[in-house]
């Protein structure tokens, strides 16, 4: 039989077929928007559901997700305006957290998974927490990676970059100082690089792609709508607060603890809530899959593994 380097062709045959898991890219029509998602994992599998992150999309699990589907049914959509996914107009879609929290939760049921561990960072958090607390029963687990639920968990100096005006009032002149940083390449690019412990670990095409989609046509009018709807969750983290002290659901945190974003005392928070939650610091920024994959996916395996398949 032929060989190659000392393996036969049934040898190579063979790895081939325990590769990683097949990862699937499919839409699905929710309410009449096209909703972009990642599928990956025996559907029969306990179902984790990954939320992404701003400025990024369902991209952001693209390493994640194949280290995941060989025990559990991986989900990760595009929320409106992000990535895949349709991206109406400011006038036809109202771009708040509670309407992508409700395209979200039929994009859910539509799938059937009627229980789910959720990954949540970012926005991902903001959508994340609001389905918790509309849904308690079905969730099996948590893991957060840089989501807020504290005010001390957002950093000072990142909402007076512009943000915390905008805030105070949405006008043209506000709204121009996050269009000229937070919403170009390099506000983008900030987001991966800053407090990286090493860039060269983290690929270009991250925020090559991340702009692409934020460049298109209206985009930026979307992300100005995210952006400025996001004071509404200064409202209800009293809300998140008490889901957490009433649930205590079982809670993985996986925190980039150089994050320009969100704090360390936000992680901290979450732990003082959940008491039995489990905090890992890891030593990089706001995207920290870029250089934390591996240990946050081993993390995560251990402890669905203990909180979940045991059950």
């Amino acid at each position: 039989m032929a060989t190659k380097k000392g393996k036969s062709v049934m040898d190579w045959e063979n790895a081939a077929d325990s590769s990683t898991p097949t990862v699937f890219y499919r839409t699905l029509n929710v309410e009449g928007l096209e909703i972009f998602y990642r599928e990956a994992g025996p559907r029969d599998a306990p179902a984790v559901l990954l939320l992404h992150g701003f400025p990024s999309s369902s991209h952001m699990f693209r390493n994640l997700i194949p280290m995941l589907a060989d025990k559990y049914h991986v989900v990760a959509p595009d929320f409106p305006g992000y990535g895949g996914s349709s991206a109406p107009s400011v006038n036809d879609f109202d771009y708040s957290f509670e309407r992508l929290a409700t395209v979200t939760e039929k994009f859910i049921e539509k799938l059937n998974l009627s229980s789910y561990a959720l990954y949540l960072s970012d926005i991902g958090a903001s959508v994340g927490f609001r389905l918790a607390v509309m849904h308690p029963e079905r969730v099996t687990a948590i893991i957060v990676q840089n989501g807020g639920a504290h005010v001390e968990a957002i950093n000072k100096e990142f909402l007076t970059g512009g943000l915390s005006d905008y805030w105070e009032e949405r006008s043209e002149k506000n709204a121009q100082v996050l269009l000229d940083w937070l919403l170009t390449i390099e506000g983008t690019k900030w987001h991966y690089l800053h407090g990286a412990s090493d860039p060269s670990k983290i690929s270009p095409d991250n925020w090559v792609i991340d702009q692409a989609y934020q460049d298109r046509p209206g985009n930026k009018d979307i992300q100005l709508s995210i952006l400025y709807n996001a004071k509404r969750d200064l409202d209800v983290f009293d809300d998140w607060q008490q889901y957490f002290r009433e649930h205590q659901p079982p809670t993985l945190i996986t925190w980039g603890k150089n994050d320009g974003i969100f704090t360390v005392e936000g992680a901290e928070l979450l732990k003082r809530d959940i008491r039995s939650a489990e905090l890992h610091l890891l030593d990089t920024g706001h995207f920290a899959l870029e250089e934390e994959v591996d240990r946050i996916g081993s993390l995560m395996h251990k402890f669905l593994e203990r909180r979940i398949n045991k059950k």
